[in-house]
């Protein structure tokens, strides 16, 4: 189903500069589950992940298994069998029921070039960013100008690895959208209800640093972060420079607007700062990946202006990897009592502890139960404000903002009720999600020889709908004899749409 809002006008934004960049879309999961093959090889994960990219994804996946077991993939270019992987967000209630929450267009993997001479990620090539137990951030709540921020990365790790993580509300505000990167832990429930109308979206941006190593005993210590994350100096021993990988996933969670209790991610992080995710290189070979690096660079970032990508979107919708039989009663969507399996909920501000993991070496189900929230215990409250972007743009991630101008009452989910399993489908995760839009007309298809500043893609339940963005200028002539026009009204609300990414 296509629609095209061609009576919005939508705002484009890019936050940073770069010069060429490709965004990978990948719009489907190939599978809901505890599974991790750089952390937990070959057993069970210790929390549920959201899994993208190659069919041949397993819990001891690697390049070979990726490229040559996978018959399809969740992303639109063929040629990507890599594996993407990220901790989902749940929403519990006060009673200790939790849900995941709605994830809305599946999940952008950016490739940007920042560095110099960028090279492609070699075949055996992973890595892991992020700490799943970190529940501080140290830092101000608006980040100090770049001009303060040193210019040797080499002992300055730990202050970048904070800044890589990103909560932007996304709040229907044209003039004023909040950049990547901005918000580095969660939201309070109190301030998302009231701002982020259209949801959060979730940001991690990987090391592009790199030693020469495929990987390294922590999975994270054969990369590091430029001075300024993105880019600036690559710190000692760090020469070689690879794209600048930058995950995008939007969560539904204006779903629970109004509803008392809290979001919290999988692993148990109610603050957000052990927001992590997880990459193994899967492109058909490190030299198709250099040609793509080296030949794809228009500053549209759409991978249909590559001619070397092969796009099939109805292969992507299809492809799902199978899932160990070990797992196969896990319920990663709920409604559940408390997290999926047994995750105790921990607070910080001190690390959070290793816990019992259900199945794994033969443990059985714990019930733990989730650690109570502290009296102090509070959320970032941090508010954007565009005053002097120019001082910290280069913290961001460059990503592209668009949205319409529908009106701040719009929701990506309009079908949402009050209760806990209203969301999901009673059939399980090959159904979940929330009700698919119900469009009373659709427009015809947009003249393919038209300019369009944006296009995206919007997912709900196995609904995909594909958006095309174009800015026309509308005139509104009142007059006294008609003071309401009842027809603009209808248009508007049969055509609410939302585009972001």
């Amino acid at each position: 189903m296509k629609t095209s809002p061609a009576t919005f006008c939508a705002a484009l934004a890019f936050v940073g500069s770069v010069s060429a960049f490709w965004r990978m879309p990948c719009r489907f999961q190939t599978g809901i589950g505890r599974i991790d093959p750089i952390v937990d090889p070959g057993a069970i994960s210790a929390h549920v992940h959201s899994i993208t990219g190659s069919s041949g994804f397993s819990p001891t996946a690697d390049f070979e298994s990726l490229t040559a077991d996978g018959t399809c993939t969740a992303c639109s270019v063929t040629q990507d069998h890599s594996a993407y992987w990220t901790p989902p967000l749940y929403f519990q209630y006060s009673n200790g029921t939790t849900v995941m929450v709605p994830q809305v267009g599946g999940m952008l993997a950016y490739y940007l070039y920042y560095l110099d001479n960028v090279k492609a990620f070699p075949e055996g090539f992973q890595m892991l960013a992020g700490y799943k137990s970190r529940r501080n951030f140290t830092g101000p709540a608006i980040d100090e100008p770049l001009s303060s921020w040193k210019t040797d990365a080499t002992d300055n790790q730990y202050f970048l690895q904070q800044r890589a993580l990103g909560f932007n509300c996304l709040n229907g505000d044209l003039n004023a959208p909040e950049p990547s990167l901005y918000r580095h832990e969660l939201p309070s429930k109190e301030y998302m209800d009231e701002h982020c109308t259209w949801g959060l979206r979730l940001e991690l941006a990987f090391p592009s640093c790199g030693n020469g190593d495929l990987d390294s005993a922590d999975h994270q210590s054969h990369m590091a972060y430029p001075s300024l994350v993105k880019q600036g100096n690559c710190p000692d021993g760090y020469d070689v420079h690879y794209p600048f990988l930058f995950y995008e996933t939007i969560f539904a969670t204006n779903v629970f607007a109004g509803e008392d209790g809290e979001f919290v991610l999988s692993y148990g992080d109610p603050v957000g700062t052990g927001y992590h995710g997880d990459f193994i290189m899967g492109w058909e070979s490190e030299e198709f990946l250099q040609i793509a690096l080296d030949t794809c660079q228009n500053p549209s970032g759409d991978i249909e202006d590559c001619p070397l990508f092969d796009i099939d979107e109805d292969a992507a919708s299809k492809c799902k990897f199978d899932m160990p039989s070990n797992l196969k009663n896990d319920d990663p969507i709920g409604p559940c009592d408390g997290l999926p399996v047994d995750v105790p909920i921990q607070y910080g501000p001190e690390e959070a502890t290793n816990y019992p993991v259900a199945g794994q070496n033969g443990k059985p189900t714990t019930g733990l139960e989730p650690t109570a929230a502290p009296s102090t215990f509070s959320h970032a409250t941090v508010t954007y404000s565009p005053a002097d972007p120019e001082s910290t743009k280069s913290a961001q991630g460059g990503i592209v903002v668009a949205k319409y101008s529908s009106g701040a009452d719009a929701a990506i989910v309009a079908e949402a009720t009050t209760s806990p399993a209203a969301p999901y489908a009673a059939e399980g995760a090959s159904s979940w999600g929330p009700s698919p839009a119900q469009v009373t007309s659709v427009p015809a298809d947009p003249d393919k020889d038209g300019e369009y500043i944006a296009t995206s893609w919007i997912t709900r339940g196995n609904t995909v709908i594909e958006v095309f963005v174009t800015e026309v200028d509308v005139t509104v002539t009142a007059t006294e004899t008609a003071p309401a026009d009842a027809h603009w009204k209808r248009h508007m609300h049969r055509h609410r749409h939302h585009a972001n990414f």
